[in-house]
């Protein structure tokens, strides 16, 4: 990924640690489900791909995407510019950074307590 790439996954990411409280689940399963869920849907929604509505966990995901895609699109004017190959790349990125902080590099053992 090249640096604007990674400038431009930056941007987005810093929007959702600080707009999204989908990321806050409190389990790393629960939080493993909601960032490849609303972060897939993003993707297909942005690359103008139809997007699966048929249970209530795909709707809710779906209806996080949405707001986080008119987030997007709003406040950054590159993103309606990016090719479906491009949106796929830093979405990519971004789902793996996202699961990084929140998930495998989070320092709360709390998220992997079976017992809470």
């Amino acid at each position: 990924m090249d640096d604007l790439m990674k400038d431009r996954m930056d941007q987005l990411l810093d929007h959702i640690m600080k707009k999204c409280l989908w990321q806050f689940h409190s389990r790393s399963w629960d939080r493993k489900v909601q960032n490849e869920g609303v972060l897939s849907k993003a993707t297909q929604l942005l690359c103008g791909e139809p997007v699966d509505t048929s249970t209530p966990l795909a709707k809710c995901h779906w209806v996080d995407a949405l707001c986080l895609v008119n987030d997007y699109k709003r406040r950054f004017a590159w993103v309606s510019q990016l090719k479906p190959d491009e949106i796929k790349e830093i979405m990519q990125a971004l789902h793996e950074r996202l699961d990084h902080l929140t998930i495998t590099g989070s320092l709360n053992l709390e998220l992997n307590d079976q017992h809470y």
